[in-house]
């Protein structure tokens, strides 16, 4: 078996970005009918190895093998012509293009010169069916679906291309449940057709179920390869973060007063068929957590609270008060001091082109500007004190924020906001798609916001989280308020039949 030629081979492949090392001299073999999972933090070099295996961008040095033969590939086409195929966690599909014409968009059948859109048609449902996405109809627009469903037209637009390697980049991080276990058997299937899979992903659990083997990056640099279950998440954590693995969460210091006055309350708020007399409240230095199964009006109530949504009923209070807030620019105001931290920085966070200065400065222009005129000392001094309470790692604040790691971007997304100051501050599954230890430090971070009086509700589809970092959970199920469970009472369990809607007395017997 060791004298078996692998599928892939990379050998000493390094690039460099200024002084930066992004990928220092890294070695990688995958085997046809594996998954091999990359683990590593956010700018431990994965995000640059795919890149080069997918013809993204070149390496400095090095060389890469397939099927023992020495490759180079000058485009992400000549890439895919030679059989390897990128799915990354940034989707690249057309909204205002129909799902058929987003799966075969880089070579479409043709018939008289011109597209054959029943052959299109044909093309894309037999990817769907693959990708598990057969109740996807090809003529549907993508703008149209919602974000779990696009995730499956992607990893749909990948098989159409015949993929001989198959590399997913957090390919699951927008999926909902349901969606995951149906793309884990599509991965299985693939890997008995003898297809190579290259897996990145933070969920652990989802290594331990799909993975072969798996490589471990620190710094650019591979540090262990190894079968997967040889080591518990300990040891994994500790090769990813270099030190000695501490607890994820902080402790849970906040002292509420239960008779306080919320700081938010929600009072019956519905929205279409989406919210259906939700109530909520979050005191100051209360850290609320939003649980049930995903889509089941979490992020609906986030947009509501922060004025989004048009047409909802029922009434939000601010230290008591009824207050009309009709849109983000009221909720942000400095008497109401509201923040949402929302689900998809890349389209809805960021301005990637931007700097990481602008971006950090925009939601804040009201409170660094005189009579118009941005103050650029108090701008200034802003900047650099986000950077360092988020440990922001950019060459300077002049950085476009997207050349960041997708970690150090969502800290600029968090940044952002604290700018404003918030008393309120609404967070969508902030730590999507980002590495432990940053998941770590925004854990720190949000305990810290709370100690200093801030009011958080914080929506997250890892259970863990919701145990780990809130004081009370309210779980939603079927756009209405299932059941609240505080201190002790937050456990595992408890979360899981909650949104399932099963009762608790008849999950434990």
């Amino acid at each position: 078996m060791d004298d078996e030629v692998p599928l892939f081979r990379m050998e000493g492949v390094s690039k460099r970005y200024g002084g930066v090392h992004a990928l220092d001299k890294a070695d990688l073999v995958v085997r046809a009918g594996k998954v091999h999972a990359i683990l590593g933090e956010n700018g431990a070099g994965k995000s640059t190895l795919i890149k080069i295996m997918s013809g993204v961008v070149a390496p400095d040095e090095g060389r890469m093998m397939l099927d023992g033969r020495e490759v180079s590939f000058a485009d992400p086409a000549a890439a895919n012509a030679a059989g390897i195929v990128c799915i990354f966690q940034e989707l690249s599909l057309i909204p205002d293009l129909s799902v058929a014409d987003n799966i075969v968009i880089s070579n479409p059948p043709t018939r008289f010169g011109m597209i054959d859109r029943k052959a299109q048609q044909a093309i894309a449902r037999e990817a769907l069916e693959r990708a598990g996405g057969g109740d996807i109809h090809p003529m549907e627009l993508v703008r149209n679906l919602p974000l779990s469903r696009r995730q499956i037209v992607e990893i749909a637009k990948a098989l159409a291309r015949k993929p001989r390697v198959l590399i997913l980049d957090e390919a699951t991080s927008a999926l909902t449940a349901a969606d995951v276990e149906t793309v884990f058997g599509v991965l299985k299937r693939l890997r008995s057709e003898g297809i190579a899979l290259l897996y990145i992903s933070h969920r652990m659990h989802e290594i331990t179920e799909l993975a072969d083997d798996c490589t471990v990056f620190r710094n650019g640099r591979k540090i262990a390869t190894y079968p997967a279950g040889s080591k518990t998440d300990d040891e994994v954590v500790q090769l990813m973060i270099g030190r000695e693995y501490s607890s994820v969460f902080p402790p849970k210091t906040s002292n509420v007063d239960p008779a306080a006055t919320p700081v938010l309350e929600a009072r019956n708020l519905s929205w279409l068929q989406r919210l259906n007399g939700v109530s909520i409240t979050a005191r100051a230095g209360e850290v609320v957590g939003l649980g049930g199964l995903d889509g089941q009006g979490q992020r609906e109530l986030l947009l509501a609270l922060f004025g989004v949504l048009r047409g909802v009923s029922g009434e939000v209070l601010i230290d008591g008060k009824s207050r009309a807030i009709n849109g983000p620019r009221k909720a942000k105001a400095p008497d109401i001091g509201m923040a949402l931290i929302p689900e998809d920085r890349k389209t809805e966070g960021l301005m990637l082109p931007m700097s990481v200065r602008d971006n950090l400065s925009f939601a804040a222009m009201s409170q660094i500007s005189r009579a118009g005129i941005v103050d650029q000392r108090a701008e200034s001094a802003a900047i650099d004190r986000m950077i360092k309470l988020l440990a922001i790692k950019t060459a300077s604040p002049a950085a476009a924020v997207g050349s960041l790691s997708g970690g150090n971007q969502q800290k600029v997304v968090i940044a952002k906001w604290l700018m404003v100051g918030p008393r309120i501050i609404l967070l969508n599954d902030p730590t999507r798609g980002i590495d432990v230890g940053t998941k770590q430090e925004i854990y720190a971070l949000l305990r810290q916001l709370a100690a200093e009086g801030a009011a958080i509700i914080l929506y997250s589809t890892d259970y863990d989280e919701l145990i780990g970092c809130c004081d009370r959970v309210v779980v939603l199920y079927d756009g209405a308020v299932k059941r609240e469970l505080v201190g002790p009472e937050v456990t595992e369990h408890a979360l899981i039949a909650s949104a399932l809607n099963i009762d608790l007395r008849e999950a434990v017997a």
